[in-house]
């Protein structure tokens, strides 16, 4: 994927009435699409990169919120502890990968190799050149066996997200979203974008794809990101002759 994302149009819209029946419309899809994958056996995973305050958050919130819960986890991962530090960076997500018939979302995910740590320097420029092929061939060897896979990077821009950081630095309910990590990540948004890119490039391919979601509109993106993930699983059961379950039973 060749994309320039300081360019990327962030005028897209959506009013709230066109939002809540688009919602409702694909969420109510996606709780279709989990008996399916429970009785064909398949496992799901999706993971959600971008920029801080992107709104990764409230996009899993929307993304499965009709599910049934004891069918999915959501992983939200942060700095590795100590004791993971001991093995290959892999091992950790690894112990993380769902069960054939379930949904794993990860709230940041192994793509942190060739991002904050490619940044910081947690990573040797070796350690995170060789992850590329290390990523591929991971999710190849996922997606070769009974798994879905599916990767969204949010994007705002740089104006935007200064303005959600001080909405979010006054709000009492949301000041700890906040951090002086994410004010000093700012300093750093053109080597994070540079890094973006290079990932989107190298790492997407058809059976493991990235879907960049214009972030600035919210409405617009959760339902970007539910719509995104339905047509992916149904392209997969028509590629794999697997009937999709009949939309109309609930659908007026």
């Amino acid at each position: 994927m060749e994309i320039d994302l300081t360019k990327l149009q962030d005028d897209k819209k959506m009013d709230k009435a066109t939002y809540k029946k688009q919602l409702d419309k694909y969420q109510k899809r996606l709780m279709s699409l989990q008996r399916k994958i429970v009785d064909e056996n398949i496992g799901v995973i999706i993971a959600f990169e971008g920029v801080d305050a992107a709104g990764k958050g409230g996009a899993i919130k929307r993304l499965t919120s009709d599910l049934d819960p004891r069918g999915i986890t959501v992983h939200p991962i942060a700095a590795p502890k100590p004791h993971e530090k001991r093995y290959h960076y892999m091992q950790r997500f690894w112990r993380k990968i769902p069960q054939y018939g379930q949904f794993g979302v990860f709230d940041r995910s192994w793509y942190g190799r060739v991002l904050v740590e490619r940044i910081e320097g947690f990573a040797t420029s070796e350690e995170w050149q060789r992850a590329y092929d290390e990523i591929n061939h991971f999710e190849r060897l996922l997606t070769d066996d009974h798994y879905i896979l599916l990767k969204f990077w949010i994007q705002i821009s740089k104006e935007e997200q200064l303005n959600r950081f001080e909405k979010r630095q006054n709000d009492p309910l949301k000041s700890w979203k906040i951090t002086e990590e994410d004010w000093r990540n700012r300093e750093k948004w053109d080597e994070n974008l540079t890094a973006a890119e290079e990932m989107l490039r190298r790492t997407d391919h058809g059976y493991a794809p990235w879907i960049v979601v214009e972030g600035t509109n919210k409405r617009y993106a959760r339902v970007k990101v539910l719509k995104s993930t339905v047509k992916h699983m149904e392209k997969y059961f028509k590629e794999n002759g697997i009937d999709l379950p009949d939309y109309s039973l609930f659908e007026k």
